[in-house]
């Protein structure tokens, strides 16, 4: 049995949340306002993300020249070679912004990769709005993009769910994916509430750990903080 593999892209491929940066240098600083609502749960990220881009002003050149400098994690595509030697499929699955997320991916010699993930749209005079393709009315966070429904769309075939990332809007896959690779916020979801896991922090630690996956009869749950020696399939 294989693995097919899902991929955060805020905090995990890139290593700045590059929804934040756009928001800190383009919108109108009334975005923190409804950032702190979404903070206390009060609202969705759907919500909050189609109100925040509302407010930004930039051009297309400004806001793709600002693209550009997004800093990635340098592991990444070796991780995404090891996982095209192993015949396993990968999709960046985010719940931030698709023209970062392609802009990027395609920057970095990855541009063929599927990706699922708002929807930005420039309509002009400055003006940006958002759409959300792949949300789920029964999205328990509400997110606008809802990765457990991305991955119940992926064409079956393979048995195993990877999910790769680090923070809320993970949380909903995390608990259907049969492991799953964490950090920050996620990583302390997955401990709270026993989640088979591993933590990492850089791509080059999830390489090791997916040939150790890929060697496993079956997933086990580990503790947070285990050591690679300490994982086992008995």
């Amino acid at each position: 049995m294989t693995w097919r593999v899902f991929i955060d892209f805020d905090g995990t491929i890139a290593i700045p949340d590059t929804t934040d940066l756009i928001l800190e240098r383009f919108a109108d600083p009334e975005w923190q306002q409804v950032e702190s609502l979404w903070k206390a749960g009060l609202i969705g990220s759907r919500e909050c993300m189609a109100r925040q881009v509302g407010m930004i002003r930039a051009t297309e050149a400004e806001l793709d020249g600002f693209i550009e400098n997004v800093t990635i994690d340098r592991h990444f595509s070796a991780f995404i070679g090891d996982c095209v030697a192993r015949g396993l499929p990968v999709k960046v699955v985010s719940d931030g912004l698709d023209r970062v997320v392609k802009a990027v991916l395609a920057r970095i010699g990855h541009g063929d990769l599927p990706v699922a993930a708002n929807a930005l749209s420039y309509v002009g005079d400055g003006r940006w709005q958002l759409a959300s393709p792949f949300s789920s009315a029964d999205c328990r966070s509400a997110s606008g993009t809802c990765k457990c429904a991305v991955a119940a769309l992926s064409p079956p075939g393979y048995g195993l769910n990877l999910l790769i990332g680090d923070g809320r809007s993970d949380q909903c896959l995390a608990e259907e994916a049969d492991f799953v690779l964490a950090k920050d916020s996620l990583l302390r979801h997955c401990a709270d509430n026993g989640l088979p896991h591993l933590p990492f922090k850089t791509f080059a630690q999830a390489r090791m750990q997916l040939a150790m996956l890929m060697d496993m009869p079956f997933v086990v749950v580990v503790p947070a903080g285990a050591a690679m020696s300490q994982v086992s399939a008995a």
